[in-house]
């Protein structure tokens, strides 16, 4: 009941991962995405297993290998079948896995920097429109797996309504340095487009808070008199 892209972007020589997720189920970012700074990203959906997740970025921290680290994966896992995964590394296409009973029609499609995957589509189209709009996109990593959400929506998307749509990204330090999340809501690819908006002036502003926060800004809010 989901459809989601896995990216990877180089920023001021530094590689940042991201995903971005939307599903008629609520709070699909909160079990999909699973993002290590320096080593990876990976989402685990359909009936979703988040400890694959993990699983995924703890093989690739290990070896850097996005195929072997699925392979390896998949073959120790229960229930796999059940089971859509993708992995991406630090450099090379994305890999993607779906199950034998992945609900519905699904599929995904994969380039370099980029995967995306999806169950119970409207169409087995829909990847690869995912995939060709983050090619296409500009601006942040973030912007960019948005509207490529955008794109798999305006293809079809799910055969039903969306109900949530998440998108986070690490960077180099060791906490996500988005993780935006609209959990139950109508429209809400164009709602966390919304909230990207409201956030991204001030997404690195949070990063000096959190490494020197003598130096960051003042939060400009009543009670902040720094």
């Amino acid at each position: 009941m989901t459809f989601s892209i896995v990216a990877r972007a180089v920023v001021n020589g530094t590689v940042r991962f991201g995903i971005a997720a939307s599903s008629s189920s609520p709070a699909v970012a909160a079990r999909v995405a699973h993002l290590r700074p320096g080593a990876g990203a990976a989402a685990s959906q359909n009936i979703t297993d988040p400890r694959l997740g993990g699983r995924l970025l703890d093989r690739l921290a290990e070896h850097g290998d996005p195929e072997r680290a699925l392979s390896e994966v998949t073959a120790a896992a229960k229930d796999i079948e059940y089971r859509q995964l993708t992995v991406l590394g630090q450099d090379g296409p994305g890999f993607a896995y779906s199950g034998s009973r992945t609900l519905g029609r699904h599929g995904s499609a994969t380039a370099d920097g980029v995967v995306a995957a999806g169950n119970m589509l409207a169409g087995d189209h829909i990847p690869q429109a995912i995939v060709d709009a983050f090619g296409a996109a500009t601006g942040e990593l973030e912007q960019r797996l948005v509207t490529a959400l955008g794109a798999g929506l305006a293809a079809g998307g799910e055969e039903g309504p969306v109900r949530s749509a998440g998108v986070a990204v690490v960077s180099d330090v060791d906490w996500r340095i988005t993780d935006l999340r609209v959990d139950w809501a109508d429209d809400p690819v164009d709602r966390l487009a919304e909230l990207l908006d409201v956030w991204l002036p001030q997404r690195d502003d949070y990063v000096t808070r959190g490494l020197d926060p003598a130096s960051a800004p003042s939060y400009g809010v009543p009670g902040d008199d720094r």
